[in-house]
């Protein structure tokens, strides 16, 4: 019995080679099935780490059997914006030069552009040493616990976005529509077939690109935040001004690589926008450096994220040796009086003041304030909006975060984080981040020169934005010079004046740089 089934199982397969044979060109079926299974072998990823150049949506370097062929199009005019052609991976410009890239699911023509990796590695290399740094990301966050709720989705987005052929930052791109050009000679297509892009394409585009994700982000910070210690102490408002000042010291400190290296070292979003952009670092405010970035340079907005998170995470390494080395053991040791109480009409009235304010003197910035200031009056008017205000600070803010968070790390992409644009944007980044906690502390002992109640220089460092790390950190430095001086309570008035400072200089930034 199993003689005459292998002996069937021979014949059949005699049979279908004769078949395939006898077909000239056209293969057996099964012979199309192996040639698609051995084909199989050009999809792993271990093929992907070897290839020498980016998808070709993102050169523009289409094989020739992608692209349109100009002698196939002769019977048509392809400039005649009655006639349109069809073409899936660029089009033919008014020279008859070939003119690689894609359209997106709008229509609108996105122009291939040379990518480069730093050290001019192959690019799938590029991916591969990209996996390690978002696996260093994640192990901050787990094991070290540095911004966790952060650290970890980045560094996950950014896994994704490395492996090779997995299209999660794909975009959604048209195909086989047809083309027409407008009177200023650029193409759109209409009516063609739209391929789905990657999910975190889709996170990135809907959050990110329009600027909702840091909005809703300020919802749950102001929900989560009280701003009673700044009520009670409004002159610690000035120590949160003074830790601004990190913000500006990175912003020239770009302008000044711009005028060494030329000013397309940050790309082709102009100096001055890139260098604003960088700048907000210095707040160590990650959602607003986001908002910012997104509106005046959306191409460095991955490097810019990560180093605004990553030093967020880093406060309680990088603010204590600067702390202890402007100020002195006399200085640290310094009591604050405790904080008068607070009433609920001011608590409720501060943040409609606040928004009126900013609506009259900067607009650019009432996005930001306004959805910080509408969180913080939903967790102060009490019981009647209770479920609006725990809905901001946990359920909503937690979500965005998760987005948020895998959005950004799609943008860690081997061809824009690898790169020397990235390792200056780095750098400038600590340096603000450093200046603006030294600012604020020698804005408290400036204070204390020409005021009777001495301030704790320590609380001067919780002018930088990342709320509540940073006052944590300068009460835990005071607690470990004096086990009963607590000042978590005072160093939260500057802590909170620094959210809102970081959100009006990027206001101010936003209007200079977007005209």
């Amino acid at each position: 019995m199993k003689k005459l089934f292998m002996a069937l199982i021979v014949a059949a397969c005699a049979f279908a080679v004769q078949a395939g044979e006898g077909e000239g060109e056209a293969l057996a079926p099964w012979k199309q099935t192996r040639n698609r299974v051995l084909e199989l072998r050009n999809d792993l990823g271990v093929s992907g780490f070897m290839k020498k150049e980016a998808p070709a949506y993102l050169t523009g370097n289409f094989a020739e059997k992608d692209r349109v062929s100009v002698n196939s199009m002769l019977d048509k005019d392809p400039h005649d914006p009655k006639s349109g052609y069809k073409t899936p991976n660029g089009y033919i410009d008014k020279n008859g030069r070939w003119v690689g890239g894609y359209f997106d699911d709008t229509g609108a023509f996105v122009a291939g552009h040379e990518v480069k990796v730093l050290g001019g590695m192959p690019y799938g290399i590029g991916q591969l040493i990209m996996i390690p740094i978002c696996l260093v990301l994640m192990y901050l966050a787990i094991v070290k616990g540095f911004e966790p709720l952060l650290l970890l989705p980045i560094g996950f987005g950014g896994l994704l976005a490395n492996c090779p052929l997995a299209g999660v930052t794909a975009p959604a791109m048209m195909h086989d529509g047809v083309v027409s050009f407008l009177a200023s000679g650029i193409p759109v297509m209409q009516g063609g077939i739209i391929e789905p892009g990657g999910f975190l394409y889709y996170f990135f585009r809907f959050g990110i690109d329009t600027g909702v994700f840091p909005i809703m982000i300020f919802m749950g910070v102001g929900a989560m935040t009280d701003f009673g210690p700044l009520i009670a102490n409004p002159r610690t408002a000035l120590l949160g001004a003074a830790a601004q000042f990190g913000i500006f010291f990175a912003l020239f400190g770009a302008l000044g690589l711009c005028s060494v290296f030329g000013n397309d070292f940050f790309g082709a979003c102009g100096p001055l926008k890139a260098a604003a952009s960088i700048g907000i670092i210095g707040g160590a405010d990650g959602p607003t450096a986001i908002w910012l970035t997104s509106r005046l340079a959306p191409e460095l907005l991955g490097a810019i994220a990560v180093a605004a998170y990553s030093y967020m995470a880093l406060v309680p390494i990088i603010q204590p040796p600067i702390m202890k080395a402007l100020t002195t053991k006399k200085e640290r040791l310094i009591k604050m009086p405790p904080l008068r109480p607070v009433t609920k009409i001011e608590k409720v009235c501060f943040p409609l003041i606040v928004l009126l304010l900013c609506a009259l003197l900067l607009p650019s910035a009432v996005p930001l304030i306004g959805a910080l200031m509408l969180g913080n009056l939903a967790k102060e008017v009490g019981p009647s909006v209770a479920r609006i205000a725990d809905t901001m600070s946990n359920a909503l803010i937690n979500i965005v975060t998760i987005m948020l968070g895998l959005s950004v790390g799609s943008k860690l992409a081997c061809e824009k984080f690898l790169s020397a644009t990235t390792l200056g944007i780095l750098a400038l980044g600590l340096c603000a981040f450093c200046v603006g906690t030294a600012a604020g502390v020698l804005m408290a002992k400036l204070m204390n020169v020409f005021s009777k109640t001495k301030i704790n220089p320590l609380i001067g460092s919780a002018g930088v934005s990342a709320v509540p790390m940073a006052a944590r950190v300068s009460n835990k430095v005071s607690l470990s010079e004096d086990p009963t001086n607590f000042i978590l309570m005072q160093a939260m008035g500057p802590n909170v004046s620094g959210v809102i400072g970081s959100a009006v200089v990027a206001g101010v930034l936003y209007t200079l740089c977007s005209n």
